[in-house]
């Protein structure tokens, strides 16, 4: 039988708003027109063709606009009509929970916490110390949120959609045979009771403990006493059998081995579901990563990459501490986007400032960088937007290292609807790709290159704008594909053409992006494909974070290289608008 050590019991602030009153007004995500979508769609190959190819793209999606895409597009509609967001299902069976490869080690999301910037440098000893303080925070947003006083997320005026909130805590992916399922227990307190524990991975073993003692939640020191007794324990015994790592093992595979154990022993599902059902994982590692405020990569290595008998991978929230104080966050991607847990990050780090307060080998290549010679206030000052000029920064980098455009997913929140999640922003435009030219042509002026960088701003924003109001393009061609998969139909020329892996298509994209926010959280993600990179940053005032990943085994790819180049090629755009007086 399988074991678990239960322990003995022991924001943002309030707002007028509770935070989910808005969601049954959402609008409902749009179904975009599918002319537009198509012509999106020629713009976005466009970059990647020449004429006779581009021709030949053209006139596929000219027969499929005029034949079969029509009647998908009409079913899509009706399937639009009685569903609140016709993607929401789809979109989780089909880039989460089919997923049969190891989806902790390919799909999860993590990165390092900033803390070492202010009151926590590496300090051997510290661990415990800096975990309760860390969890006793964290177990305060999880309060807020039960109470509903978390405050309501805008773009502007808009409201956005805060069902992704609700699946921070007791949340769990369960594998299945052909797919995955989440469980969700969180309630709020209007709903009901909640699970209040927590359990603690610590050299193999799985421990749990109750975070709320005689209607009371526990403070810092009797956190302190919990995790003492805990790592005491493991360190005078031998490891467990660190069950945590069949997590990281493909799905298929993982869901044989829980039917056995449970088959094995009724009392393993009760383990099993007392897991699923914690408010979230404390991982107690060994490790003790090198980490500077200007590189915290070897944080992020450990915190995608590490110990799996101390990561319970299928659960939304695993918090990482390691034994020099430094922390990390490791999250199953499928529940929710990366801005909801930086939100709750940057509560309980706005708090603890406030109060001064192993894996085999991988083939990973990341580094996790600062840019410190300006961030988003000179760039603002310069009237441009801080999110394109990373992200065209990042596409000139790409030119310069590889000769040729890199086909760009930028994730784009629709959370204005009703259960939104993403929308793809293509980065690599014409516009893009004249301007890339240009900086490396020795006879373009500083004049013209600042025209077409401003013609390349104005199409990224203008893409953005878009998506984030449901008429981007990569979620409809999905939808139309998976309309013609239920209906038993061929898939379509469209989506085996060349252009439309070649663009990134199917989950094709050579840089895999993502902004993660104007906050001092940055994060990190492995590259979609083998020749690509994985590249996200945060923007602040003063800086820009950069963390970029790639494969070692591919010859192509240099994650340091093309992090390096990005960093110069920001000073290049800067050096760009002062030639020419922007």
């Amino acid at each position: 039988m399988l074991q678990i050590h239960i322990m003995d019991k022991q924001v943002l602030e309030s707002s007028e708003e509770r935070t989910f009153q808005y969601q049954n007004s959402l609008p409902s995500l749009p179904v975009p027109p599918l002319d537009e979508s198509l012509k999106k769609y020629l713009d976005a190959v466009k970059p990647f063709l020449n004429q006779e190819e581009y021709q030949r793209t053209e006139d596929i999606v000219k027969k499929f606009e005029n034949g079969i895409g029509k009647e998908l597009h009409q079913k899509l509609l009706e399937r639009a009509k009685t569903r609140r967001n016709w993607l929401e299902d789809w979109w989780l069976n089909v880039a989460y929970l089919d997923l049969r490869i190891s989806t902790q080690i390919y799909c999860n999301i993590g990165g390092p916490g900033p803390f070492i910037e202010n009151y926590w440098p590496p300090k051997e000893g510290t661990q415990i110390e800096r975990a309760c303080v860390n969890i006793w925070h964290t177990l305060k947003y999880w309060d807020l949120l039960r109470a509903e006083k978390v405050a309501i997320e805008r773009s502007g005026n808009a409201v956005l959609d805060m069902n992704q909130f609700r699946m921070l805590f007791c949340t769990c992916k369960i594998p299945g045979v052909t797919r995955d399922s989440i469980c969700n227990y969180f309630k709020t307190e209007t709903e009901g009771e909640c699970p209040s524990h927590l359990v603690v991975l610590c050299r193999g073993r799985v421990f749990a403990f109750d975070a709320i003692h005689e209607g009371n939640m526990l403070n810092p020191p009797e956190i302190f006493r919990q995790l003492t007794y805990i790592q005491k324990r493991c360190h005078s015994e031998p490891d467990g059998p660190g069950l945590a790592a069949l997590t990281s093992v493909e799905r298929t595979k993982w869901a044989e081995i829980r039917e056995y154990l449970i088959d094995l022993d009724p009392k393993n599902l009760t383990l099993l579901e007392k897991i699923q059902r914690s408010l979230f994982v404390v991982c107690l590692d060994d490790s003790s990563p090198h980490a500077t405020p200007e590189n915290y990569t070897e944080v992020t290595r450990l915190g995608l990459t590490g110990d799996p008998t101390v990561r319970w991978g299928d659960k939304s929230y695993n918090s990482i501490f390691f034994s020099n104080g430094t922390c990390g966050a490791f999250c199953d991607h499928s529940p929710f986007d990366a801005m909801a847990l930086i939100t709750m990050l940057s509560y309980a780090e706005g708090k603890i400032n406030e109060n001064e307060g192993k894996w085999k080998v991988s083939d990973l290549q990341l580094v996790n960088y600062a840019f410190i010679s300006f961030g988003k206030a000179l760039i603002r000052k310069k009237k441009l937007h801080p999110d394109t000029f990373v992200q065209l920064a990042l596409q000139l980098a790409y030119y310069k290292c590889h000769g040729r455009p890199g086909c760009c997913y930028e994730t784009a929140m629709t959370r204005r609807f009703y259960h939104g999640r993403t929308e793809t922003i293509r980065s690599c435009t014409m516009e893009a790709v004249e301007w890339c030219k240009s900086m490396l042509d020795p006879s373009a002026s500083a004049c013209q290159r600042q025209q077409l960088m401003l013609k390349a701003f104005a199409k990224h924003n203008k893409i953005r704008k878009e998506c984030e109001n449901g008429k981007g393009f990569d979620r409809h061609l999905l939808g139309l594909l998976l309309i013609a998969q239920e209906q038993g139909l061929p898939v379509p020329e469209l989506f085996v053409d060349t252009a439309f892996t070649t663009s990134g298509g199917g989950g094709n994209f050579v840089l895999s992006t993502s902004l993660t926010g104007y906050t001092k959280f940055s994060g990190s993600a492995l590259p979609m494909v083998h020749h690509g990179y994985g590249f996200f940053y945060a923007i602040r005032d003063d800086r820009i974070i950069v963390t970029c990943s790639s494969w070692k085994s591919c010859p192509e790819t240099d994650a340091e290289v093309l992090c390096r180049t990005v960093f110069q090629c920001f000073q290049d755009m800067l050096q760009l608008t002062v030639t020419a007086q922007l």
